[in-house]
């Protein structure tokens, strides 16, 4: 085992909103090595956004995240020689990490034409409450509260 926990890394705020969350999506959105081409992906999908809703593109974004982001999760804990299935709360940073790369792997998933449509579409749906993202984290949220019974097993 590790004596010391890595420092966490500061990371830059993106370019257009200064914000850091953007950046951290922006990376998870990025496919190899190909930054500025996310960036433009992601502040297109804003663009369309505010344009079909009548509101601020980072806003409902950022609306849409707080919908998926999910506060419990499902752990496999071995005790004995059974596999239960533990809730436990999720960490705020894991908690923005699952939330991003279900809005992105959803939106791969969609039918629209590009990327940024497919984005902007998974962005209004999630911000609505509604849409494959938001399903996931209701579906998280149900396992947990199926095996919250095994809860005395946490650690």
């Amino acid at each position: 085992m590790r004596k010391l926990k890595p420092k966490k890394r500061s990371i830059l705020p993106d370019p257009k909103f200064r914000d850091e969350m953007v950046t951290k999506f922006v990376n998870n959105l990025m496919l190899q090595g190909k930054k500025n081409v996310a960036y433009a992906t992601f502040y297109d999908a804003c663009d369309l956004v505010s344009k079909r809703t009548e509101e601020d593109g980072l806003e409902v974004w950022r609306k849409a995240l707080e919908n998926i982001m999910p506060s419990v999760e499902v752990k496999s804990r071995r005790v004995g020689g059974a596999t239960f299935q533990v809730p436990i709360e999720v960490r705020p940073a894991r908690k923005s990490a699952l939330g991003m790369k279900w809005l992105i792997k959803f939106a791969k998933a969609r039918s629209e034409k590009t990327m940024t449509e497919r984005l902007a579409g998974e962005i209004i749906a999630a911000a609505k409450g509604e849409g494959a993202a938001v399903k996931k984290k209701d579906d998280t949220h149900r396992m947990a509260e199926a095996n919250k019974a095994f809860s005395h097993f946490r650690f």
